[in-house]
């Protein structure tokens, strides 16, 4: 049945920039030093003729969604952003009428042949990874959700009960959310304020002699620095996967530093995140990992929140990687693996016991995902694209929506700080930070919250 507060898309614009990193970021095996932002306007209709418009931006992030030894960096970059312009044809053509979740729903359905055109086009050794698609179609599917809050001059987590969707959750995911919304798994108001995960890069000085040349930038340099500085309580560590002696060490060697700092401020209770990018050969790996760092620093394991995606991301072709053992001591959660439901179902079938959400995986895959985890009982976090300015808020919109996420990642602050200026004059609790945390409760406007 037509509802009043239908809305199509009737004016779709495309563009980016290139935003220089402050330093690089090492993750996975691949160095990273720049990001590209895909920004996107929609203007949308209801059907009794009202307009509004909305935005979205994301790194385009080809580095992570698409790794590959026949396909160069530079070919994957653009490939994606072809993919995006075809995605900006594609949302005016499609000639769908609804809530935000059925209109994407209508556009992913056509995301793998736009794919396979792009490949064809630029003469590609390999298909493009489901992953690349959805990261360079996410910016249109936030702008979509943005512009119907503001159509409706209301938060677009306020606009997910059945009085403005169509088919209940059983409609995208199983037969077990019957009669269910999204709106029972999204909080009417964000939380106040969330612990922000500061990003330790596997490049990223601890200490001063770790540095050849200070950048001298006037922003925090070491770890000791930023802990002192922002007052952080969270860390995630980057860790290489191939490398066990390493990894230990450097897990080890945060450990060292973050309790001199942490001593500092008077604090004895703090965090860590761990994640191998998809490296370690095997599960094997992780458990003797985990072996060796509790013999060699019982504290720091016991900080451990959650570990994050360590072995390969394509969980049918290595089956043998089940996760039950490392699951049993900390919470494993897929990244890069999850792409849509059915990646979910196997990741539990295979021992994961959490998902990491991504708003560049797209806003409407996030809230699915977010509501599968919490009925099935899955650890939930949010993590990070190095996503700066505008397409941070989106995403620690997400974090503050979904009821069981306790932090939000965020590292555009270390990395590409110059795309956070204009925002952050608008918003200084979302990215001027002092006390560990960022103050989401600003994230209540209409739209997206900002």
């Amino acid at each position: 049945m037509e509802k009043s507060t239908d809305v199509r898309v009737c004016g779709a614009k495309l563009s980016t920039e290139r935003i220089e990193y402050r330093s690089p970021i090492k993750f996975g095996g691949r160095v990273v030093t720049d990001v590209v932002l895909a920004n996107v306007e929609l203007e949308i209709e209801t059907r009794g003729g009202r307009r509004a418009q909305g935005f979205g931006s994301m790194p385009i992030g080809n580095v992570w969604a698409w790794p590959s030894s026949t396909v160069t960096p530079p070919q994957s970059l653009a490939a994606m952003k072809q993919f995006a312009e075809k995605c900006q044809a594609l949302v005016l053509e499609e000639k769908c009428t609804g809530h935000p979740i059925d209109v994407t729903h209508a556009w992913a359905g056509r995301y793998a042949s736009l794919a396979e055109a792009v490949v064809r086009q630029q003469d590609l050794l390999e298909p493009m990874p489901v992953l690349a698609q959805l990261v360079a179609a996410s910016p249109f599917e936030a702008a979509l959700h943005d512009a119907y809050g503001r159509v409706h001059v209301a938060n677009s987590y306020d606009l997910l009960g059945r009085e403005w969707v169509h088919h209940d959750l059983a409609h995208y995911l199983t037969p077990e959310f019957a009669g269910e919304y999204l709106d029972q798994y999204t909080l009417r108001q964000p939380k106040p304020t969330m612990p922000l995960y500061h990003l330790v890069g596997a490049l990223d000085p601890l200490t001063k002699a770790d540095i050849d040349k200070p950048l001298a930038d006037g922003l925090p340099e070491t770890l000791g620095e930023w802990i002192l500085a922002d007052g952080l309580t969270h860390l995630k560590i980057k860790l290489n996967g191939d490398d066990l002696r390493w990894d230990v060490a450097r897990v080890v060697s945060v450990e060292r530093v973050a309790v001199e700092a942490q001593a500092q401020r008077g604090m004895n209770t703090w965090h860590y995140s761990l994640d191998f990018n998809e490296k370690c050969a095997n599960v094997e790996y992780l458990l003797e990992f985990l072996h060796q760092l509790e013999e060699q620093a019982p504290a720091a394991l016991a900080r451990v929140h959650y570990i994050e995606q360590p072995t390969h991301r394509d969980l049918k072709k290595h089956p043998e990687n089940k996760m039950h053992r490392a699951a049993a001591i900390k919470p494993v959660v897929i990244d890069e693996s999850l792409v849509d439901l059915e990646s979910l179902q196997l990741a539990r079938e295979q021992g994961y016991s959490g998902v990491a959400l991504k708003a560049c995986k797209g806003h409407t895959e996030a809230l699915l995902m977010g509501a599968a985890a919490q009925k099935y009982g899955m650890f939930l976090c949010v993590q990070d694209l190095s996503c700066p300015g505008y397409s941070f808020l989106h995403s620690a919109s997400i974090a503050a929506r979904i009821p069981t996420i306790a932090a939000i990642e965020g590292n555009s602050r270390q990395y590409c700080p110059s795309g956070n200026r204009a925002w952050a004059e608008r918003f200084p609790t979302m990215f001027r930070i002092t006390d560990g945390t960022v103050g989401t409760s600003v994230l209540t406007g209409p739209g997206l919250g900002f």
